[in-house]
């Protein structure tokens, strides 16, 4: 556990200060699952704790839940009397080849369209292995990738690390902090109860990683906008990611949609993104247009497979970089199993949306200090190669979740009333608290 959490602790800049994990067991994998989701969350309350310590002085103390942050990195919503939509398309997952296995990431309707203009349409699981057999995991990757798809070849970690972009992945920090050299447009002050009161958040990110961290932030008193492009929708994570927010669509290919963008970035204290490396460049929002409209700006960006290399560029998901790293291949080995065997959570977008989180504190806390904004890019393959190169974990079980781990308050969904687990970090002093019930996307207007 001290090695994870050291890791980070030094990607962030943070104090090597030992932060206590209460609790006993760990989920079932070949690597320190628990160990991860305990280090990560520590991480982003002690980047909370450093940011009071600024403002105020005092030091809060951090500790974190075992249990708990074992259970947020599944999930952290329990329906009453309703059900959250499945989380994986039918036609999603592992699929042997004629040389090896390769994973389909189908929940995108146009992801999905990309993996059948290369394979033909697939009423079934069954249809679609038939016709996955048929290819080499390689040509196939390649294939539903040229496709503007989403796929990945399984790969040990060894054939990873050689690889091209595995090279290229494994030389980078685990957070990359860019020092900005403008100055922030005006002094902002939290409080204990509510640190983060008066920050604005503009959410670009979608599915886990990223929704993760804005969730941590919103919990924590910030004003979190989630902006999505007008027919996006992921039923079966918006229930449990976009607690505490307001959600808005904008088209940022249409004039009128651009503007008013360019308004609430102007306004923005952080913009959090996770589209593909160069996709805001392309929607003529690069970086220097970022700094040019909104001086000051905290910018934290999440990528799939990393900020250099051949594969910067690529889609990809959590699902997907376990098997191109080689954490699906260790879980095989592991479990003496047949088949690719990945995480038992999502493990690398949970943690990268807590480093995500407490890099933009890190950098609020700066901005108190010198005035300035500041950028940090971070990545799911990054991540990876820390999991990898930890080792395994504990092998002692979580024991079943009962009703204590529950909150008690009920939560009025946009679906159905609804209870979360229990806060897994406790900061003295700070309630983690959501003002909003999760809500549907596109329920607001887009505006502060």
């Amino acid at each position: 556990m001290t090695d994870l959490l050291t890791s980070i602790q030094t990607a962030l800049g943070l104090p090597h200060t030992p932060i206590p994990f209460t609790g006993d067991g760990a989920l079932p994998s070949a690597f320190a699952v628990t160990e991860l989701a305990c280090a990560s969350i520590a991480a982003a309350g002690q980047a909370l704790s450093e940011l009071l310590h600024q403002q105020t002085g005092h030091l809060p103390a951090v500790a974190v839940d075992r249990r708990l942050a074992s259970l947020w990195f599944s999930t952290s919503l329990r329906p009453i009397g309703w059900q959250v939509p499945p989380l994986w398309d039918a036609i999603a997952g592992d699929y042997a080849t004629r040389d090896g296995w390769i994973r389909l990431h189908t929940n995108a309707p146009h992801h999905r369209a990309a993996a059948e203009r290369v394979l033909g349409a697939c009423a079934d699981r069954a249809a679609m292995a038939a016709k996955v057999a048929q290819w080499a995991s390689a040509e196939l990757e390649q294939a539903v990738v040229d496709a503007k798809g989403c796929a990945a070849e399984m790969r040990s970690w060894a054939q990873w690390r050689q690889h091209p972009q595995g090279l290229a992945v494994n030389a980078e920090a685990l957070v990359q902090f860019i020092e900005q050299t403008d100055e922030n447009r005006s002094p902002w002050q939290g409080s204990i109860a509510r640190p983060l009161a008066g920050i604005k958040v503009l959410d670009l990110t979608r599915v886990l990683a990223g929704p993760t961290a804005s969730r941590f932030l919103a919990g924590l008193g910030a004003n979190v906008l989630r902006i999505d492009p007008p027919s996006w929708n992921e039923p079966g994570v918006v229930p449990e990611m976009t607690v505490g927010k307001r959600c808005a669509r904008l088209d940022l290919q249409a004039p009128a949609d651009r503007a008013v963008f360019e308004g609430l970035l102007k306004d923005a204290d952080i913009l959090l993104h996770g589209y593909r490396a160069d996709a805001l460049e392309h929607l003529g929002f690069g970086i220097e247009r970022r700094r040019q409209l909104a001086p000051g700006l905290i910018d934290v960006c999440l990528n799939a497979y990393s900020w250099s290399g051949p594969w910067q560029n690529r889609r990809g998901f959590d699902s997907l970089l376990q098997m191109s790293s080689g954490i699906a291949e260790a879980g095989q080995h592991w479990k003496h199993s047949d088949k690719p065997t990945p995480l038992p959570v999502q493990a690398l977008d949970h943690a990268t949306g807590y480093l995500l989180a407490a890099s933009a504190i890190r950098l609020l806390t700066e901005r108190l200090a010198s005035g300035r904004g500041g950028s940090a890019r971070l990545s799911l393959a990054r991540t990876a190669k820390l999991l990898l190169e930890h080792g395994p974990g504990t092998h002692d079980l979580l024991r079943a979740e009962d009703a204590l781990d529950q909150d008690p308050a009920i939560e009025h969904t946009a679906w159905g009333p609804a209870r979360r687990l229990r806060v897994p970090v406790q900061i003295s002093g700070t309630v983690v608290r959501w003002d909003w019930p999760a809500t549907d996307l596109g329920s607001h207007r887009a505006q502060w």
